[in-house]
């Protein structure tokens, strides 16, 4: 089932399904931690599905963040109230799915820790959507940075803001599932992993392979 020998990542927060995809047929994982950061990125934002229709939610992080800082050393900003935001946001657009409040106390949880750094807290949440979707991979952080891989080098491609074709689609994998407002937009995909859970729990590792 392997598709990539490897897979080099950027962290992400709460990142999309393709994100997970690429992992799920990696022999190899990599997340990039020496990179300098980049805003408007899947680096600090995720995508949900709200009864407004498609909603990025950001983490601010500290202004030093803008002076070329390593993506290991950024430092989230909580002298803003996007915690609170977030959590009630994801609430209301997911708490009438089938499995959300299965998943809520795994997740919410580590949100609540406040962790100082953008990466952890990336990572925590990594490690805990990968135990939830059943996905068993063994996860390295690169050493250095460098410019360009040979293979499976995803760091600019899983973006918001790349205009090619999702993992899912290029490969031929994109399904749909029914989402809490699908009856108003229709099928909406490539969301944050948060929307697959919700919506399909267990049986989310069967659109990831």
């Amino acid at each position: 089932m392997i598709r990539f020998e490897q897979s080099v990542l950027t962290t992400a927060y709460f990142p999309p399904v393709e994100y997970f995809f690429a992992i799920a047929g990696s022999g190899k994982v990599m997340i990039e931690q020496c990179e300098v950061y980049q805003k408007q990125s899947y680096r600090n934002r995720c995508n949900i599905c709200s009864a407004a229709g498609k909603e990025s939610l950001s983490i601010p992080v500290l202004k030093e963040a803008y002076q070329k800082v390593q993506i290991r050393d950024v430092r989230i900003d909580y002298g803003r109230p996007w915690l609170q935001q977030h959590k009630r946001a994801i609430l209301s657009a997911y708490n009438s799915s089938p499995f959300f409040e299965y998943y809520m106390d795994d997740l919410f949880p580590i949100l609540d820790r406040k962790e100082t750094f953008l990466f952890d807290l990336n990572l925590l949440l990594l490690e805990k959507c990968l135990e939830l979707t059943g996905i068993k991979a063994e996860i390295e952080l690169t050493s250095d940075y460098q410019k360009e891989y040979h293979e499976g080098d995803f760091r600019t491609i899983i973006q918001p803001k790349y205009r090619g074709e999702n993992l899912l689609a290029k490969y031929k994998k994109e399904k749909t599932w029914t989402q809490v407002f699908s009856d108003r937009f229709g099928f909406i995909g490539n969301l944050s992993i948060i929307d697959l859970l919700s919506n399909e729990g267990p049986n989310a590792v069967s659109y990831l392979l």
